[in-house]
């Protein structure tokens, strides 16, 4: 899938030119398959996931995913030649968890370790959470959702995650530090 990916951002003009919906796109038909949205909220919501009604959960990972793809979108837009290494993987068989390492190569830059944590599902292997530098995605929000749950319950979450939504699509692809104030609070 990685390497579908990167040979569709070196071929696509748009995306090169920072074409946000196009990256979206891209993510949505290549990517997103292949993750497990509800397990990964779960994750990230931690203990109150346990206490949201089922609307309440179908709407956090609505809006979480929502969040993950414009996040990764803006990334994509960003791409410039980058290569990625594989080692070995180190799992067995009958596993029915494994971490896929990767290396992301940048010119004139040190690579950037980017691991996959999967789970096999229903016959599919799907990611769960990713690590960048040995940073888990998951567990880094996991904070910030704890805190707006404690501030506001689990409506008060979902309505952090719509609010940062928002504000990803009235600022495209060149609104930083916009994300960086909402991400604060």
């Amino acid at each position: 899938v990685t390497n579908d990916v990167l040979t569709a951002l070196r071929q696509d003009k748009d995306i090169q030119s920072g074409n946000r919906k196009r990256a979206m796109q891209l993510i949505e038909d290549k990517v997103a398959p292949h993750f497990n949205f509800q397990r990964m909220t779960a994750l990230a919501v931690g203990r109150s996931w346990r206490d949201a009604s089922p609307n309440q959960q179908s709407a956090l990972v609505e809006e979480f995913r929502t969040l993950l793809v414009r996040t990764y979108a803006k990334a994509m837009t960003a791409y410039r030649d980058q290569a990625v290494e594989f080692p070995p993987a180190r799992s067995q068989p009958g596993d029915a968890e494994v971490t896929v390492r990767s290396h992301v190569k940048q010119p004139g830059g040190r690579p950037v370790t980017l691991d996959y944590s999967l789970a096999k599902a229903d016959g599919a292997w799907k990611v769960h959470d990713v690590s960048i530098e040995n940073i888990s995605l998951v567990a880094n929000y996991r904070e910030a959702f704890a805190a707006a749950v404690r501030t506001g319950g689990i409506d008060g979450l979902i309505q952090v995650l719509q609010a940062k939504n928002r504000v990803l699509d009235e600022i495209g692809a060149g609104g930083g530090a916009v994300v960086a104030q909402v991400a604060a609070r």
